[in-house]
């Protein structure tokens, strides 16, 4: 039986890294992210069908419950099941506490926070309802361990994720669904050149010399890469995890320990 496999924000970066390496660890993949990446999304399926795998693309806004609801139905329904869902999605823009808006700061948590809920949720209902286990995984970060200048709501919605998601386990695992995250920190991917370049324009530096600063601070001395996550998540939607629920395991070169 082939697993199949959801994952939110997979257009490009981190998700476009962690679904080519589920299809590649032989799973089919439905692929979702904002009807704007569509053809993005489009060009992950093809690479995806190409190594021999089913694809489907799946527009939809995550922080909305309805769309959550149908995207994870769609899912079961096209590809024949659900075993593994990536809460990937997510969204990031520098700002001051004493500078920010409710607006958003609502529009963070609806992503981030309220996106990660639904997506734990909508594909919890259907792995038990199938009574087959599952692997429910989710994207938290480094800024759930330690707090930021200009990113509090940021660090706000990873901290909650990292307590939903023991919460989800311990409530889930009753039907052998596992419910785990991946903390990255600083990886090369189009959210952190937005907030690179932001950072720059802040401090009046280079988008290099930014760089530079974050990878004086990493241990193993570079910056991480996509598939550095996607392995990370490749264990965790294996059977080889399956004693492994309620963690938050960083993938950040040292950076920030827990």
């Amino acid at each position: 039986m082939v697993g199949v496999s959801l994952i939110t924000g997979a257009a490009r970066g981190m998700g476009r890294a962690i679904a080519l390496r589920l299809a590649k660890d032989g799973f089919n993949v439905a692929i979702n992210d904002l009807e704007a990446s569509s053809v993005e999304l489009e060009k992950v399926q093809k690479e995806i069908e190409k190594m021999g795998r089913k694809s489907i693309v799946i527009t939809a806004d995550i922080s909305v419950g309805k769309s959550v609801e149908e995207m994870m139905q769609k899912t079961a329904q096209q590809l024949g099941r659900l075993d593994v869902v990536v809460a990937n999605a997510g969204i990031c823009k520098l700002q001051s506490l004493i500078s920010m808006s409710e607006e958003n700061w609502d529009r963070v948590f609806a992503v981030n926070m309220r996106g990660v809920f639904l997506c734990y949720r909508e594909a919890a209902k259907i792995m038990i309802k199938q009574g087959t286990g599952g692997r429910i995984i989710g994207a938290c970060s480094s800024a759930g361990y330690t707090g930021y200048p200009l990113l509090s709501h940021y660090c706000a919605t990873k901290w909650g994720v990292r307590g939903l998601t023991q919460s989800a386990a311990m409530e889930l695992a009753a039907h052998k669904i596992t419910v785990n995250t991946y903390c990255p920190g600083f990886i090369e991917t189009p959210l952190t050149d937005g907030t690179n370049k932001e950072l720059a324009e802040l401090q009046g530096k280079t988008i290099e010399e930014v760089k530079k600063d974050f990878v004086n601070g990493i241990p193993l001395g570079r910056t991480g890469r996509p598939h550095d996550v996607a392995n990370l998540v490749s264990f965790l939607a294996s059977k080889q995890a399956d004693y492994i629920t309620g963690q938050n395991i960083l993938v950040n070169g040292g950076l920030v320990l827990s």
